[in-house]
């Protein structure tokens, strides 16, 4: 029998994050993206109107720039957490 998973992620309420990391995480998101459908296109999938596993065609298989703001959301979410649990760890960021 399974133990019943709890997903317990880092805390990071407490991180302040200032304009730059928000661009920054924007641009992850969009890497993000891009990674996934570069995965997707070479394992011959396509883009289609629907989702469509059968025949590999995907609705978001789209530049980023196409896409809804609340599928961008999505990545936009998944970026931002990553770089505030680096910033909650002790970890600094900055550019050079």
């Amino acid at each position: 029998m399974r133990k019943e998973y709890i997903p317990a992620p880092i805390d990071t309420s407490d991180v302040i994050v200032d304009g730059e990391i928000l661009a920054l995480a924007e641009v992850l998101a969009e890497n993000t993206h891009e990674v996934w459908a570069q995965g997707r296109m070479s394992e011959g999938w396509v883009y289609g109107e629907k989702t469509d596993p059968e025949r590999k065609t995907h609705c978001q298989l789209v530049p980023y720039d196409e896409l809804s703001e609340s599928e961008k959301d999505y990545d936009r979410r998944t970026s931002l957490e990553a770089l505030k649990v680096l910033l909650k760890l002790g970890f600094s960021i900055e550019k050079k």
